[in-house]
């Protein structure tokens, strides 16, 4: 399915867009535009299924990490206690010196200073 909706897609896109100083598009091109589609196509069949919560409001579903001191290193585990099997992401510092929670810019969690006064 996705293959045909290229081969009707493309034709459409190339008449569309001007061309850079007369010189022919690369096979690149026709990739980007082909993988535009499938992405754009899955991520509406996937949002219209609305049984199911969003990345989005599972991650703001777990509250804010507290952390003593100033600054929380994040890799993305949720689990800190013992190895786990998955990666996580580039481990991430975050300054806690705000009021409001920070939030982890790969991840999206939230971490707080824990006062002890």
């Amino acid at each position: 399915m996705a293959t045909a909706a290229r081969r009707l897609l493309l034709p459409a896109l190339r008449k569309s867009l001007p061309a850079a100083n007369g010189a022919a598009r690369g096979v690149s091109t026709e990739r980007a535009v082909g993988a535009a589609a499938v992405v754009g196509s899955h991520t509406a069949k996937w949002m219209q299924d609305t049984s199911k919560k969003s990345p989005m409001e599972l991650i703001n579903a777990v509250p804010p990490i507290k952390v003593e001191g100033r600054i929380a290193a994040c890799d993305g585990r949720q689990d800190k206690g013992r190895e786990t099997g998955s990666l996580g992401h580039p481990i991430e510092y975050i300054c806690l010196d705000l009021d409001q929670p920070a939030v982890c810019k790969y991840c999206g969690l939230r971490f707080v200073q824990d006062h002890h006064h």
